[in-house]
């Protein structure tokens, strides 16, 4: 196992995942498939994050083209836990983490892709309130995990956006199968268009209390 590591994200390499449970996580998809959804409100106010109306969720081929199914099979999360921790430890974040949210197995056909976005901004007002999900209350998205399921695709680039001042930096990371990627959930990633074959992940994100 390959592990490549900067203070933005962790890397486990090519492999970390077996081929086998790869096949299988794929396997959840079979079937279920849904298209994916993504925030396009503009407008939301803090009142309304605050009381859980954080957003309209919908498809919206400008921003995504995919297809999803939401998994909760607790030996995938006894198989990616260890990686958080790891990740979070050895890479310096440190952040309290108490849960997980359901798993996302994604599918990307040719000129499927998901545009830049932030998973979660950490803070306070970003905190889950919905009545239907009283286990993630006063929790935040604090780490982003996807797992890459398959190699057999070309295009698909899983990509970082590192800022300094106002010089902006586009990171590729090489989406191999069995690959496990971990970053803060507030850092801004994409998945570059598929060119050729279908690409698969499984993406999870890791919830804590809102930083102060």
């Amino acid at each position: 196992m390959t592990i490549n590591t900067v203070n933005e994200w962790f890397v486990f390499g090519a492999g970390t995942v077996d081929k086998k449970t790869c096949n299988e996580i794929k396997k959840l998809g079979q079937g279920k498939w849904e298209e994916s959804a993504v925030d396009t409100s503009k407008d939301t106010t803090d009142e309304e994050r605050l009381t859980g109306k954080k957003g309209d969720y919908k498809p919206d081929p400008k921003s995504r083209i995919s297809n999803v199914v939401w998994v909760k099979d607790q030996w995938i999360y006894d198989l990616i836990w260890p990686f958080m921790q790891q990740a979070n430890t050895d890479a310096g974040w440190k952040y309290q983490i108490k849960a997980a949210e359901s798993n996302q197995v994604t599918r990307y056909k040719k000129g499927g892709f998901y545009n830049w976005h932030a998973d979660g901004p950490g803070d306070h007002l970003s905190a889950y309130n919905r009545p239907e999900n009283t286990f993630m209350h006063g929790h935040v998205r604090k780490l982003s995990m996807s797992v890459i399921l398959n190699g057999n695709f070309q295009g698909g680039a899983f990509e970082f956006a590192s800022y300094d001042k106002e010089k902006c930096t586009i990171t590729p990371i090489e989406a191999t199968a069995g690959s496990v990627i971990v970053f803060p959930s507030s850092m801004e990633h994409r998945v570059a268009p598929v060119t050729k074959g279908i690409r698969y992940s499984l993406v999870t994100w890791f919830l804590g209390p809102p930083f102060v």
